[in-house]
């Protein structure tokens, strides 16, 4: 694949900014401009690129005339909230940057004048679970039988993404195939972190619970027919999800991770980590860990993991981050999981490489693995540069699940 930008994170980051164009979430040409004034390692400089694109983007929307043209409004405010997410990636390594809050305040206000210019538009609800909220946005498929229940899917992020995005990853695809869509996000997630301070659990029943309580009241969702996919980490959230709510007919695991913590120390962070960490070296975490936040003789991506980790767990030590991730494992949970599981895995990982196998091994056969290749221009973590044929497949197999063509 032509490389984005030398450095590997940040070219992933861009891919991941461009893939969003299949479903109106970017522009192909604004993103390739921006990044061209992106450095290699540079956070700051990431910033600054999309800050600008996603304050230029808003503004022509804000010009437009949303009655006489709703549909360039919408598309142009979708983009600018894009935009503002991209510009806020990479900030976390200062949880008191007001940054972080300023661009997330700009990205939602942006996407909340997005859904309200859908044919159906989109409705945000507060969901209360044990000690915090669920934050959600709900999207009811455009039908001219509005009495008839339909098949709803729960589309949840992972470690870094927000719920807007899902929409522009799956929710605009399921929508179109007829589907009621739920984007939600949980503790350690953007929005609830931000409004409530709480960082990432391994309980993520806790979760998706309230999500299922809150779909099968209403009358147009056919309670039988409610699938559950994750995308990144999230693919290991909504299968612990599914060992405990027994309501989800369908998970989809975008892509498979049945061990965060041995996926994280064995493809992420330095070798010498997990070791400290097993040993109980918490001295030698905590020089590494100054290396880190110095940004010293450590790569992107690493830097990148261990900033947003330390936000996102609430935590401020390595240790305190490398405990709360080894709890998130699968192991013992596998016979709880009673439902089919489509089980996502990218030829050319560099997350989770060796996990979807795991999940498929384990779950037996509810698992059905499919791999995605780099011919198909979609090897890459989550096959974000292949969209389409992602949703194709599994929006597809999920449909064969509901209607009885695929049993459990």
């Amino acid at each position: 694949m032509i490389l984005l930008n030398p450095d590997p994170t940040f070219h992933f980051e861009v891919l991941r900014i461009l893939a969003l164009a299949s479903y109106s979430g970017s522009s192909i040409g604004e993103v390739l401009q921006a990044a061209s004034h992106v450095s290699p390692g540079d956070f700051e400089s990431f910033y600054t690129a999309f800050s600008t694109l996603a304050s230029r983007v808003h503004a022509q929307a804000k010009q437009i005339n949303t009655t006489l043209h709703p549909i360039s409004a919408r598309e142009t405010f979708f983009r600018a909230s894009t935009y503002y997410r991209a510009a806020d990636f990479f900030l976390h390594g200062n949880p008191s940057d007001p940054r972080i809050q300023d661009l997330w305040t700009k990205q939602t206000s942006a996407f909340d004048q997005a859904i309200a210019l859908l044919p159906v538009p989109g409705e945000r609800v507060r969901l209360p679970a044990e000690g915090f909220d669920v934050s959600a946005i709900y999207f009811r498929a455009s039908s001219t039988d509005n009495n008839k229940p339909r098949a709803t899917i729960i589309l949840g992020n992972g470690y870094d993404g927000a719920q807007e995005e899902m929409m522009h990853v799956a929710g605009f695809a399921a929508l179109e195939r007829g589907y009621n869509v739920i984007v939600y996000e949980g503790p350690g997630q953007p929005t609830v972190m931000r409004e409530q301070g709480c960082g990432f659990t391994r309980a993520w029943e806790n979760v998706v619970t309230p999500v299922v309580d809150f779909l099968v009241r209403r009358p147009e969702v056919d309670a039988g027919r409610i699938g559950l996919l994750g995308f990144s980490l999230g693919g290991y959230l909504a299968v612990r999800a599914a060992a405990f709510e027994g309501r989800i007919a369908a998970v989809m695991a975008i892509d498979g991770v049945w061990d965060v913590y041995q996926a994280l120390v064995s493809n992420v962070l330095p070798p010498a980590w997990g070791e400290a960490h097993k040993n109980g070296q918490v001295d030698v975490l905590s020089d590494e860990l100054r290396k880190v936040l110095d940004g010293k003789d450590v790569s992107t991506t690493v830097r990148w993991a261990v900033e947003h980790g330390l936000w996102c767990f609430g935590v401020d030590t390595a240790k305190k981050f490398l405990d709360r991730v080894k709890d998130m494992t699968m192991e013992g949970l596998e016979d709880r999981v009673r439902c089919p599981v489509f089980v996502g895995k990218a030829a050319d990982e560099h997350f989770f490489q060796g996990q979807p196998e795991l999940v498929d091994r384990k779950l037996g056969g509810r698992g059905t693995l499919v791999t995605f290749t780099a011919e198909e221009g979609a090897g890459q973590h989550c096959h974000l540069e292949a969209l389409p044929l992602m949703n194709q497949r599994v929006l597809d197999w999920f449909q064969d699940v509901v209607e009885g063509r695929i049993g459990e």
